[in-house]
């Protein structure tokens, strides 16, 4: 590998990193490629070369890989407890997904990016787990999924709601996966 290569993919990653942190701090209204070419500790004219705009920046640096489990062969009356826990490990341990459900409040394309994460992600997990249930289609499941998760890390994370916050993880856990349960493998 050559120095320019070495050097071009340690700039990639640090504009990403820098701009991760700056989408998760700020918003992708206020991040500015100013701010995060500075966090970067380049100049801005590098952003704009690897990325092109704001938005293929916050497109690159929202690509983020829920890492779902396979749900096959697991206890099937446990599925919605293993998915609610799976997805407070991934809030906690990675701003990234925080940073998406902010700017997707606000922003049409940080919603889109948000839509194709789950609908290509958690689709084909909803549908593996739901084969057999009859009613809504994995679609519709993976949608109502997607709600009750979603809902939860905006009430958690994002506008911190104080008695969602004040309850610890395994209460929540105890609320939340009976409904992510009936979604995914109950008959509607």
């Amino acid at each position: 590998m050559t120095e320019n290569v070495r050097r071009s993919d340690a700039t990639r990653a640090a504009i990403l990193r820098a701009a991760r942190e700056r989408f998760a701090a700020d918003g992708y209204e206020r991040a500015t490629i100013r701010a995060i070419a500075a966090d970067a500790a380049i100049d801005p004219s590098m952003v704009m070369r690897y990325y092109g705009n704001k938005e293929r920046l916050f497109a690159a640096a929202a690509d983020f890989d829920l890492r779902l489990p396979d749900l096959t062969g697991l206890p099937r009356h446990a599925i919605g407890e293993i998915v609610v826990k799976h997805f407070f490990d991934r809030w906690d341990g990675d701003e990234t997904l925080i940073a998406l459900l902010r700017a997707g409040t606000t922003n049409p394309a940080a919603a889109e990016r948000m839509r194709e994460i789950f609908a290509r992600q958690l689709g084909p997990v909803v549908a593996r787990a739901a084969r057999g249930a009859k009613g809504p289609t994995a679609e519709q499941r993976a949608g109502l999924v997607a709600s009750q998760i979603l809902g939860l890390a905006l009430t958690r994370y994002v506008l911190r709601f104080a008695p969602v916050v004040a309850l610890h993880r395994d209460q929540l856990v105890a609320w939340v996966a009976p409904t992510i349960q009936r979604y995914l493998v109950e008959d509607l």
